[in-house]
């Protein structure tokens, strides 16, 4: 067995001598230039760091084990890999070739370019695991990235409600979705001043906050959850509803699935996806179906 094992923020090597107990494995640190340089690779670190690591991965089509060591681990939970002693028993199952590989849908966020003379080539998309977004939560994850890594790990994304919320003032967005007749065509759905809009493949993001609770990693969908504008106290009160995903019956808040989107806003406005900054609107985002290999308990 070969294995690559990347460490994120406040991982090092020590994390990984769990991990080589369990079989004998020959280990290289980073990811691996080839796929035929390793069988797995192991990422040690929380959203971030797999965010960061997903173009990579997608091109590799290697099994990857999540070790959730980071400030947020929505995508390690997601994955039902909830500490490292899991993430420890599900590696040694794989080394035994028990089979518990699983394949995942991955979101896309592709910022739109103008056409016209002079125009440069369109940028790369860019993958996310959990949840991307625009508005108040892009405010919030802002703000808790300031934050020290310690505190970011404790309730940063809570801590950064307030300050963002009084900062922040609605947005004017527009979604277009794909025309029944014709899926290929986007046409607008809607344009009205919004507090969020949430694009998900996975059900949480900020540490455990629900925003799509109906969100699978493999259905095929993003699940899409627009908060309409309203009172920031209203608002404040509707965040804990969101962590525990009861958020949906609110007549402000607007759910439903698609495979793909288009975002405009008035003005450009940051996108950011796994906790960290992608781009600025207008973009596309879609689901990228069976895109990545993940190893499970």
């Amino acid at each position: 067995m070969r294995a690559a094992a990347i460490f994120g923020p406040g991982a090092s090597a020590k994390d990984l001598k769990p991990f080589e107990r369990k079989s004998e494995t020959s280990w290289m640190i980073g990811p691996p230039a080839d796929p035929s340089d390793a069988d797995a690779i192991l990422i040690f670190g929380g959203d971030g760091t797999v965010h960061r690591h997903l173009p990579q991965l997608v091109k590799l089509k290697l099994p990857v084990l999540i070790v959730p060591c980071g400030s947020g681990n929505d995508f390690a939970n997601a994955l039902n890999l909830r500490s490292s002693r899991v993430s420890q028993a599900a590696w040694g199952k794989f080394c035994s070739a028990a089979g518990n590989v699983r394949t995942i849908d991955l979101g896309v966020i592709a910022p739109v370019i103008a056409d016209g003379p002079g125009v440069a080539d369109p940028p790369e998309p860019h993958y996310f695991c959990c949840v991307g977004g625009v508005g108040l939560d892009t405010e919030i994850a802002r703000s808790a990235n300031r934050l020290p890594r310690w505190l970011r790990a404790r309730g940063g994304y809570a801590l950064s409600l307030l300050p963002a919320l009084w900062r922040f003032e609605p947005i004017a967005m527009s979604i277009s979705l794909p025309s029944v007749g014709n899926p290929d065509v986007l046409v607008p759905r809607n344009t009205k001043s919004m507090i969020v809009t949430a694009f998900a493949n996975a059900s949480s993001y900020g540490g455990g906050m629900k925003i799509a609770p109906q969100a699978q990693l493999d259905d095929g969908f993003l699940d899409v959850c627009v908060i309409s504008n309203m009172n920031k106290l209203k608002l404040f009160c509707l965040f804990p509803t969101i962590y525990f995903g009861r958020h949906l019956s609110i007549p402000q808040v607007e759910y439903f699935q698609t495979e793909r989107l288009k975002l405009e806003t008035d003005e450009p406005q940051d996108v950011y996806a796994d906790g960290e900054y992608v781009c600025r609107t207008p973009v596309e985002v879609r689901i990228a179906r069976a895109a990545l290999q993940v190893i499970v308990p």
